[in-house]
């Protein structure tokens, strides 16, 4: 399987994970506020501190980006592009965001596809601090209660990223047990998704959110994605038994890699490993 030398020690544990329990809503961004603040409220009205969403198509503007791109100075396996801020609207096709707390206050993780005002398509990691809702649009949240996704030091990456921690729950309403998950650095995320689940005795769980990074991808389409950096949003996904009877993980993603080539599709299980993170929530089915 591909793999890419990181710069630090890889830790034992694979999968950093926190039990907590959770709750399917939606709810409407509203226009002229940052996105940041705008999920904040959309999570905070339904009683809940953090968790992910996913959504389809909305309007950015202003709309700030990064791209995957090579490492210039070696401290990291791969890093970002310099700011992109495309003038006027922004269209966005996709995305999935995970909602956590950085240096003590609400921060996101986003990755999506798009397309800007001059018809260029494109896509990347959405900048918390300079992207505002243009126009008000709906997104598919899951709230989690028990477990906040904090940005914390990670030495075998030497990135600040985003991981889950047990949090004070805050008495949510919630209807299902949930996972929250960090998947490391080279290894499958089919593969490891499966073992989670065997390892846990879950039969079937729903996967929201989605944010990170693959070593390049491998689509069931036939398609190939060679340029190993890329910024990766999970549009689908689910876990359940196959035909043989064991777990199997159906996962549908976006991407763009560092060239800015795009690719959507199912992948290939057995031949995806992860590059630098990917976070994500089960809803535990049954």
């Amino acid at each position: 399987m591909r793999s890419i030398k990181q710069p630090g020690t890889p830790v034992a544990e694979r999968i950093q994970w926190v039990e907590a329990r959770g709750r399917a809503f939606s709810f409407t961004l509203q226009s002229g506020m940052p996105l940041l603040e705008a999920a904040r409220r959309g999570f905070a009205a339904e009683g809940f501190a953090g968790g992910v969403l996913n959504f389809g198509h909305g309007a950015l503007g202003p709309f700030a980006y990064v791209m995957p791109a090579l490492s210039k100075t070696g401290e990291n396996a791969a890093f970002y592009s310099e700011t992109f801020r495309p003038e006027g609207v922004t269209r966005v096709r996709l995305g999935s965001l995970t909602l956590g707390r950085r240096d003590g206050a609400a921060f996101f993780h986003c990755h999506g596809l798009w397309t800007e005002a001059d018809g260029r398509a494109n896509g990347g990691h959405m900048l918390p601090e300079e992207t505002v809702v243009a126009e008000p649009f709906e997104v598919a949240a899951f709230g989690i209660d028990g477990a906040m996704f904090t940005a914390e030091p990670d030495g075998e990456t030497n990135f600040k990223l985003f991981g889950p921690v047990a949090s004070s729950t805050t008495g949510a309403r919630t209807t299902a047990r949930a996972f929250a998950l960090r998947l490391r650095p080279n290894q499958d995320l089919a593969g490891a998704l499966e073992g989670f689940c065997r390892e846990h005795r879950i039969k079937r769980a729903k996967i929201h959110g989605g944010v990170g990074s693959t070593i390049g991808a491998r689509f069931t389409h036939g398609g190939v994605t060679e340029p190993f950096a890329t910024e990766l949003a999970v549009t689908a996904g689910t876990i359940a038994p196959g035909a043989s009877g064991a777990q199997e993980a159906k996962l549908d993603v976006a991407l763009v890699d560092y060239t800015g080539g795009l690719a959507e599709g199912r992948l290939v299980r057995g031949d995806n490993p992860v590059l630098m993170t990917m976070e994500l929530v089960l809803e535990v089915l049954d």
